[in-house]
């Protein structure tokens, strides 16, 4: 069992984070030491990592409790449990994953046009400055 500390090391999220999401339900809350302090296991590190993944690719923390309300559904389904059973929660994260796919390709569009410029300016200026250190003998 991990401390909040240890999981907060592991995670990059700081304690009162943790403690946040657990507050607005968008992490269940720990099973709790004798003096009252948490304590985390693996798969409930593994979890959070899920939370932060699906944080890092823009959705927000309505979307993000709406998309874990079921847990780990493909853990499930390997583990053997009937795929259909989970079909309205696949199809609405299929439908919220789509839609920041769309964001995060278009903002990748914009990064690549922004590169290119970026490029372009850096040669032109290479090429400037290499034509003022050449001096005529």
């Amino acid at each position: 069992m991990l401390t909040i500390s240890q999981v907060s090391e592991r995670t990059g999220l700081t304690p009162y984070t943790l403690r946040y999401y657990e507050k607005i339900g968008v992490l269940k809350g720990p099973s709790r030491r004798e003096g009252g302090a948490r304590a985390y296991s693996e798969s409930e590190v593994s979890y959070i990592q899920c939370l932060t993944n699906l944080k890092k690719i823009g959705l927000s923390l309505e979307e993000i409790t709406e998309f874990t309300r079921e847990g780990c559904v493909m853990e499930k389904i390997q583990l053997g449990e009937d795929p259909t059973k989970y079909t309205q929660t696949l199809n609405k994260r299929t439908e919220i994953l789509s839609k920041y796919l769309m964001d995060l390709e278009a903002k990748q569009q914009e990064l690549e046009h922004m590169i290119s410029l970026t490029k372009e300016k850096l040669s032109g200026y290479f090429e400037l400055s290499k034509e003022s250190n050449e001096v005529p003998i």
